[in-house]
């Protein structure tokens, strides 16, 4: 109905069909995993009179990890057991990306020359480009997406490709796979957080003239507008989208370079290659960064709690939907009909959104029991982060989609939301008439609950009950408390209008929220006009503002704050600083 807010141009060709299939979005890795099988009775390593057979690494079948400790055959179940391929070749775009940054670390320090380390970056391009095209063929061996791309790496460019692993390990290049890989992610989510509290505050900004009853206890309570319900979860996810920024400046931090456990033995300079990389800093114990995983748990976390406020906005619109309520019409794009009652239209996104977040909250208990039993630096426990990591974040990207689809596409009905308002919720109004004529509060509370029984037991609305009757409960009652006209004490908009403090449900107050939240949802749009601001405040006072700038983080950059002093007779002075990422 909004128009400019419809997804159906930007959201993923059919995602609600996706979202709600048994297939889904959030694919079952370990469905995936356990379909991924070798040939029978394939041999993974050749081994001859003097042991392995290790003359050509690119030969089919030859696993990487595997060294000349060991000369039996691996059993094909191990194989199995052991790889991670099926769900970690996702990250293939980041495990060449540092691959190339590598290379060319390993280039600075002497252990390649420029020729080998142009033929491995461009061989790397080249396996990436099989990616891109979908044309990279996996084969027996291809232990993770590691041992994949070495192996498809060393086919092309022949045995140089044996040195790209010269001073790293698995250990510090998964963790540095994963952070990029989730760094990328956190920022598209992000945006979509964004995109849904944008949502949320355009609707709140055109729809502030509709009121409906507050809810606690799930009892009518008070009126409000639904400007200010739809607020209430832009506030949660603005919380969510701070939460996102805080862990994105931890996962922001590079463990490669550091090698299984100790260190890297060839002197590689880690703070150009996260420079190179685009990281903001190097994670300074190598022991430590071979084997932390807060960063996953942190945005498992994360994501738990935006899942719980899905959750609950969700079951606050399927409630709003339903024939008891009728307050919302939910669009056909985000319903589902009844395979016997054909009358049915059924809220299944957003039943979903609700059932899908114990799903997440699942994967991070999960997790934290995983990683709490592990002894320091690397275990192969930790392969098990990736399944529920990328279980999350897919989960979590429907969900964000969906919710912004469900809301930006409903249509709330006035009448309905009008007609379930009710004078007793304008009790609590009463008792603050007393209060402004000097009551005691809790005296005013009591009386107020004698006003609405002398109704009952009168059997009339309150409304209908004079100032002569009020004052029969109390003597400071006034006329104007009977008033039922426009503004007076039984007319919802001036009830609501009452509440003019900061957070509350007024129009002004509903404008405030609206200004600050816009300031989340459109950025570039908010630091305009700050710029503007400043110059023409530059223009008043006679100073000469030439830059500013918002201290935040983007990351691989470091921010920068601008600081500006005015000082009598138009003269300034500027100092350009660099802000300590934590600011």
């Amino acid at each position: 109905p909004l128009g400019p807010m419809s997804v159906a141009a930007r959201a993923p060709k059919h995602l609600l069909q996706r979202f709600i299939s048994s297939a889904g979005t959030a694919v079952s890795l370990r469905a995936s995993a356990r379909a991924w099988t070798f040939p029978a009775g394939k041999r993974m390593m050749s081994t001859g009179k003097d042991g392995p057979d290790v003359s050509s690494v690119s030969s089919v079948g030859f696993r990487l990890s595997r060294s000349g400790r060991f000369s039996g055959e691996t059993d094909p179940l191990m194989e199995q057991f052991n790889a991670s391929f099926p769900y970690d070749k996702r990250m293939w775009r980041q495990d060449l990306q540092g691959s190339i940054a590598y290379a060319a670390a390993l280039g600075r320090c002497g252990l390649l020359q420029k020729e080998e380390v142009e033929s491995l970056q461009n061989g790397l391009r080249a396996v990436e480009k099989e990616w891109e095209a979908g044309k990279f063929e996996a084969k027996p061996g291809d232990e993770d997406i590691h041992t994949a791309n070495e192996r498809r790496l060393t086919e092309i460019v022949g045995s140089v490709g044996g040195k790209l692993h010269t001073g790293r390990s698995r250990n510090d290049q998964v963790a540095t796979d994963v952070r990029m890989w989730l760094r990328d992610e956190i920022t598209e989510l992000i945006k979509h957080m964004k995109d849904l509290i944008a949502t949320a505050v355009t609707r709140a900004e055109a729809e502030q003239d509709l009121l409906l009853p507050g809810y606690t206890h799930l009892q009518r309570a008070q009126p409000i507008r639904w400007s200010h319900w739809l607020l209430c979860y832009a506030w949660q996810w603005k919380r969510d989208v701070a939460r996102l920024e805080s862990v994105l400046s931890r996962v922001n931090m590079m463990p490669l370079g550091v090698g299984a456990l100790s260190g890297h033995p060839f002197g590689i300079d880690r703070h150009l290659l996260a420079k190179d990389l685009h990281f903001d800093a190097i994670i300074q114990n190598s022991l430590d960064a071979v084997g932390d995983r807060d960063f996953i748990i942190e945005f498992l976390f994360s994501s738990s709690m935006i899942m719980v406020h899905f959750s609950r906005f969700a079951e606050d619109l399927i409630l709003y939907s339903s024939t008891e309520f009728s307050f919302v019409s939910l669009a056909d794009a985000y319903s589902t009909g009844s395979s016997l009652m054909p009358q049915k239209k059924n809220p299944d996104a957003l039943e979903l959104l609700r059932g899908k977040s114990g799903r997440v909250i699942g994967q991070t208990v999960g997790l934290l029991t995983t990683v709490k039993g592990t002894p320091s630096t690397y275990n192969k426990d930790l392969q098990e982060d990736k399944e529920p990591l990328f279980d999350a974040a897919d989960t979590l990207k429907a969900c964000s989609q969906i919710a912004n689809g469900v809301l930006s596409t409903l249509t709330p009905n006035k009448e309905k939301m009008l007609a379930a308002l009710d004078l007793p919720m304008l009790a609590t109004d009463l008792s603050d008439h007393l209060v402004r004529k000097g009551v005691p509060f809790r005296e005013a509370h009591h009386v107020a609950g004698a006003v609405v029984k002398l109704a009952e037991d009168r059997g009339c609305t309150l409304d209908k009950l004079s100032a002569d009757d009020l004052r029969t409960t109390h003597p400071s009652f006034s006329d104007d408390a009977a008033s039922s006209g426009p503004g007076g004490m039984w007319d919802y908009e001036a009830a609501v209008e009452r509440r003019q403090t900061d957070g509350g449900t007024s129009r002004a107050a509903v404008g405030k929220q609206i200004a600050e939240l816009k300031a989340v949802a459109e950025p570039e749009r908010v630091r305009a006009a700050s710029s503007e601001r400043a110059q023409q405040e530059g223009v008043r006072t006679g100073a000469r503002v030439t830059r500013v700038t918002t201290l935040g983080r983007d990351h691989g950059t470091r921010p920068e704050l601008l600081v500006l002093r005015v000082v009598p007779r138009c003269q300034y002075r500027a100092r350009k600083c660099s802000a300590p990422p934590e600011s």
